[in-house]
């Protein structure tokens, strides 16, 4: 079978800043085939982009995506309120669906955590921007201590934030406060979010603060460092900043700064979820040869 043959056929449903660097990755990827990107805004910059590169792309939203399936994959980069009804649309033509929106639904997915894609599940989240930069190495830190408090303040540009982003702020601290949890074993995790509006925009930052008994200073610092590789292997332009550990207490930073692509430096956040997104959907396409 010719390498082309064996490409899952993919459809992206939603044409904004996620969705249009998407359609960037997916066209660089040797395992995915792209055979439609939906929107609802016939004029959007992403349509529009879409269409200049021969891609099949519509208006019509989740009703002509199912109409034109089935795939084997499609990714929802639109929002929070919208991504429960595509789920319940898509579920029964068997397609995977890989949300991008922090609804929280589906198993939660970390590719700095998870080594590949749970195979029983066709709805798959990757639960935030931030809790993609943070969750590796909170991870990393629980395996050596139990932390009693977490807390993440992820730092965006403002220019890296689209209209979808803004009105789901409250979904992304829960979904990723509860994904923390999950993933590091604490009771107690706090979420915040800045958008800063300065100029030169700032990269995407997360600055992570870990409470916990029995701290080891060096299992720590070697954890955090491995646990970084592991999401450069995928995301590049990530790395920490500053880590400091003391009795008690973890302070830990990372900095994530889109590398390649059309992305602008500091739209970080979004290159750390989509690398993500189609990493998952490359582990599917192996997983299922």
């Amino acid at each position: 079978m010719a390498a082309d043959e064996q490409r899952l056929r993919v459809a992206v449903l939603g044409a904004g800043l996620i969705g249009i660097d998407l359609v960037d990755r997916i066209r660089r990827s040797r395992k995915l085939e792209l055979a439609l990107v939906a929107g609802r805004d016939r004029d959007s910059l992403g349509l529009r982009r879409a269409a200049e590169k021969g891609h099949p792309t519509t208006a019509g939203g989740i009703r002509t995506v199912v109409e034109a399936g089935p795939f084997d994959v499609v990714f929802d980069a639109t929002n929070a309120e919208s991504h429960a009804e595509h789920w319940v649309a898509l579920h029964p033509t068997g397609a995977t669906l890989i949300d991008l929106t922090p609804t929280g639904l589906g198993a939660a997915f970390v590719p700095g955590v998870d080594s590949g894609p749970p195979a029983v599940h066709r709805h798959l989240n990757l639960v935030s921007c931030g809790g993609q930069a943070a969750i590796p190495v909170l991870h990393a830190v629980s395996r050596d201590c139990t932390p009693t408090y977490i807390e993440v303040v992820s730092t965006a540009a403002s220019a890296s934030a689209g209209r979808a982003t803004r009105l789901n702020l409250d979904q992304y601290i829960s979904t990723t406060a509860a994904a923390i949890r999950t993933f590091t074993g604490t009771r107690d995790a706090k979420v915040m979010v800045n958008l800063s509006p300065a100029r030169p925009a700032p990269p995407f930052r997360v600055a992570m603060t870990v409470l916990a008994d029995g701290i080891r200073p060096a299992p720590v610092r070697t954890r955090i460092a491995a646990a970084a590789r592991a999401v450069r292997t995928y995301t590049p332009g990530f790395k920490v900043t500053s880590l400091a550990v003391d009795p008690g207490r973890i302070s830990v930073a990372v900095e994530v700064t889109a590398s390649g692509g059309r992305l602008p430096r500091h739209a970080g956040s979004v290159d750390i979820i989509n690398a993500a997104a189609v990493l998952l959907a490359e582990q599917s396409a192996a997983a299922s040869r």
